[in-house]
């Protein structure tokens, strides 16, 4: 089985905007996480796709999903959890709870504020795991990269062709990331947010999948701002 994870339980505090998260902001005649919902319901080869969000949202997210749906892939809107990984938990416990043992199943695990990610990128992503258990979605990086321990100096400048800048989708193998995630000290789970990380650290390989400068993430107002540019352009 093949499910879509688009996770929307952030408040947005970079985005500095106290009526609502950045996910549920209006982009265009839509929510932003709407956007980003109707790019996965373009994949048939989800059996559904579950959305994350901040329990005082699920209301409004639900409204928001039904009145958007695109075509027969049912989306179910679950509360998530504390961080990112906790969401992504969320979620799968709410897939357990309806489908049973899904070990083997793939999950596709999408920043809900990156609208403008293509279906072929999800695709890429379902197809990288027919043989592996975790993979990423990168870009090259364009600028060169500065590693710095305390940000006064230089520490090191690494070759940029080795760099990449990562984005989403991450997908895995939902029995894998439930293993890696389960060897986590309570300590380790607040420092790796980042879930193909938690496979790096634990030695497990993650695949690269190639991603698209467009498929930027809403932080800040300017992204906003550069958002609604694209969607008046076309770019969507």
């Amino acid at each position: 089985m093949i499910f879509g994870a688009l996770l929307a339980g952030g408040v947005g505090s970079r985005m500095n905007i106290e009526s609502m998260p950045k996910q549920f902001l209006p982009l265009g005649s839509k929510p932003v996480f709407v956007h980003t919902l109707q790019k996965f319901q373009m994949v048939s080869r989800f059996d559904a796709i579950y959305v994350g969000v901040h329990k005082d949202w699920l209301d409004f997210a639900r409204e928001s999903a039904a009145e958007a749906s695109l075509g027969s892939v049912p989306v179910h809107i679950v509360a998530g959890g504390e961080d990112r990984n906790g969401t992504i938990m969320s979620i799968i416990a709410g897939i357990e709870e309806r489908y049973g043992a899904v070990d083997d199943a793939v999950i596709v695990t999408h920043d809900s504020v990156r609208p403008f990610v293509k279906v072929s990128t999800i695709e890429a992503n379902i197809s990288a795991l027919a043989d592996c258990d975790a993979c990423d979605t990168v870009i090259p990086a364009t600028d060169t990269i500065v590693e710095s321990d305390k940000g006064l100096f230089i520490d090191s400048i690494p070759e940029r062709r080795r760099m990449f800048q990562g984005q989403t989708p991450q997908s895995f193998r939902i029995g894998a990331l439930k293993e890696v995630y389960g060897r986590l000290s309570e300590d380790d789970k607040r420092i790796l947010t980042d879930a193909c990380k938690m496979f790096v650290m634990a030695n497990r390989p993650v695949k690269l999948v190639e991603g698209d400068v467009t498929n930027i993430k809403l932080t800040t107002v300017m992204d906003y701002k550069v958002a609604q540019a694209m969607l008046e352009s076309g770019a969507e």
